[in-house]
């Protein structure tokens, strides 16, 4: 058998850089070379997740761009358009003038561990598919997006991070992308975040839907935490998770129903809510003007709250 099979070649790689090496040779040929030109230019990365061409960005990687292209690792280029942009989660979706194109699949951010494998993959500084790894190193983060909002459910990474990493492919052992790589803390060590591809899936369907994002707000901020297990037994929770408000940051429908900063949400619309993901998957353009239940844990007590959402313009 020669030395170069892929089968003995496989064999001589250690568990950790096998998985490290499935990961790229899966993902890495769907993730594409950005370049953008207008009114600012500048590249980034997108990853492939359809054969007809449609792909997965970052926001600011097309922002003020009016033509991009984009280059596959195996050389090819094809010009692309923009077919949908939301500055309120940093993401963007493009898509090729190609057709049989390689792809990616999308894997579950919820289900990542913190300390799990990771495999970034991208362009930084233009050199072409460029792999790096790293754990997750904590999970639930919230990162300002270039619009003033908050992403929820970001995922934070040691995989090394550059200029140009935006908008590539953070990937699990398995080859399946689990986020958007997004931001580093410059001047930092390992201090990089993605988001969450339930994040950017929810996202991207709606951007091929309409083009944009509408949504309706609770005028509240909040992050995802762990019940105490007794607890979520006793509330009869299929899973230990909730919501919990950290902010009330103006005069909106969180304030407006009474809800608190700390309290606990439940339910919401008639859903259970188990992580910020839930109520941002919830609150579409319908909500809006809608008078809907609440169910909020403050102190050791369950309560009922209407809320009104407001459309988010």
């Amino acid at each position: 058998m020669p030395y170069d099979s892929p089968s003995l070649a496989n064999e001589t790689l250690d568990p950790y850089s096998a998985r490290v090496a499935h990961a790229f040779e899966t993902v890495g040929p769907a993730v594409v070379h950005i370049h953008a030109e207008g009114r600012r230019a500048g590249s980034g990365s997108g990853v492939l997740f359809a054969p007809d061409g449609y792909l997965l960005t970052n926001s600011h990687v097309v922002s003020g761009g009016s033509r991009f292209l984009g280059s596959l690792t195996d050389g090819r280029r094809f010009e692309a358009h923009l077919v949908g942009d939301d500055p309120a989660t940093d993401l963007a979706v493009l898509r090729l003038q190609g057709a049989g194109l390689p792809h990616a699949s999308f894997g579950s951010s919820a289900r990542l561990r913190v300390g799990q494998l990771v495999v970034a993959i991208g362009n930084p500084l233009g050199f072409q598919a460029t792999v790096t790894a790293g754990i997750v190193s904590a999970l639930g983060r919230t990162l300002r997006s270039p619009s003033g909002r908050l992403i929820p459910s970001v995922i934070q990474t040691d995989a090394p991070l550059n200029p140009g990493n935006s908008g590539g492919a953070l990937v699990d052992g398995e080859g399946r992308v689990v986020g958007i790589n997004t931001a580093m803390i410059g001047g930092a060590q390992g201090l990089c975040f993605a988001i969450g591809i339930d994040t950017a899936a929810d996202v991207t369907m709606r951007l091929m839907r309409d083009g944009r994002v509408r949504r309706a707000r609770l005028g509240l901020a909040g992050q995802t935490i762990m019940l105490d297990q007794r607890l979520a037994r006793r509330l009869r929770r299929t899973e230990s998770s909730a919501v919990q408000v950290l902010e009330i940051p103006d005069r909106g429908p969180a304030a407006h129903a009474g809800i608190e900063r700390g309290d606990v949400i439940l339910e919401f619309a008639g859903a259970g809510i188990f992580a910020v993901d839930d109520l941002h998957r919830l609150l579409t353009a319908e909500l809006a003007g809608q008078d809907l239940p609440m169910v909020i844990l403050r102190g050791a007590g369950l309560r009922r709250f209407d809320i009104r959402p407001e459309l988010d313009e």
